[in-house]
């Protein structure tokens, strides 16, 4: 087994990367392997050096990739490094002190309360149907605990608490946590548990199925939330990370404790989480400007 191989490994069983977090890393890895084998020379892993990281840093640079990009794939080989010197095959890591291009800040996207509660509660998006209640479902419980997409396609029957208003998930690293839901979501659940049973019976053990029976899956749920939302918002992304987005947002603009959201997300660090701090930030500033008879002022 190679070094490249041994680390996949650890990244799925180790550290419990999801799978996509884990292809990521790979293609990246293999990248700079193909990198290194075609300027420098026969790839060994005590040889690389800080120079030769550097020239593929400038390789991709060259090729207009963004900046994020850039980082992800440096820190791909910088994590890959950090792995052989922790298991003692190297004893330096190469890819350390590299001089990286500026990352540009993004502000998560979201959906104003108005639109979502047009989506949610007029009735005209969502028919009676075994999709159009599941559907409308999907929504509310994106809206309404923020979970991720990959922990809502993994919910089973019994992860829901509709006693105490609780919904267990699996989040990333297979961390578990409990999120309280709005109570509205329990007639949504028995309305829709109701329609698949009668529809399929007790076929499978996840909460959530296509119409015929099997579990959801990610470009069926992408592509709803996507249709949805353009009915009430022109925002250009339409995921259900920015739903995710908006859970966050909506909680901290009426006052929610940072790290209480920080719980609630799964964040593992409260950095990940005071990136929406930014959005309320603006929120507020804009409602000075409008305000205060000297807030235009600051312009």
């Amino acid at each position: 087994m190679s070094y490249q191989e041994s680390f996949i490994n650890y990244l799925k069983y180790e550290k419990r990367y999801s799978p996509h977090t884990v292809v990521a890393y790979k293609n990246d890895l293999d990248q700079f392997v193909d990198f290194y084998t075609k300027v420098i020379g026969e790839f060994h892993v005590k040889e690389v050096d800080f120079g030769s990281v550097r020239s593929w840093l400038l390789e991709l640079m060259e090729q207009g990739l963004t900046p994020r990009s850039i980082h992800r794939k440096v820190t791909s080989v910088k994590s890959f490094y950090n792995y052989l010197m922790r298991e003692e095959i190297v004893v330096s890591n190469p890819a350390v002190n590299l001089t990286l291009p500026k990352v540009r800040k993004k502000l998560p996207t979201f959906v104003d309360e108005n639109s979502l509660n047009h989506l949610l509660d007029d009735g005209l998006v969502f028919d009676s149907t075994f999709s159009g209640v599941r559907d409308k479902l999907i929504l509310s419980l994106f809206y309404g605990t923020g979970m991720r997409l990959s922990e809502l396609i993994g919910l089973r029957d019994r992860d829901i608490d509709s006693k105490e208003y609780l919904i267990r998930v699996l989040g990333k690293r297979q961390k578990e946590r409990v999120i309280p839901y709005p109570r509205e979501i329990n007639e949504l659940l028995n309305d829709y548990i109701g329609a698949r049973d009668k529809e399929f019976g007790h076929k499978t053990e996840y909460l959530l199925v296509t119409d015929k029976g099997e579990q959801v899956y990610e470009k069926l749920v992408y592509r709803l939330v996507k249709n949805s939302l353009g009915k009430v918002t022109s925002l250009e992304k339409r995921s259900p990370h920015v739903l995710r987005h908006t859970y966050a947002t909506h909680l901290l603009n009426r006052g929610a404790d940072l790290n209480a959201v920080k719980e609630l997300l799964g964040h593992s660090n409260l950095a990940a989480t005071q990136v929406y701090t930014h959005t309320t930030f603006e929120k507020l500033r804009d409602s000075y400007k409008q305000a205060h008879p000297r807030g235009d002022k600051n312009d």
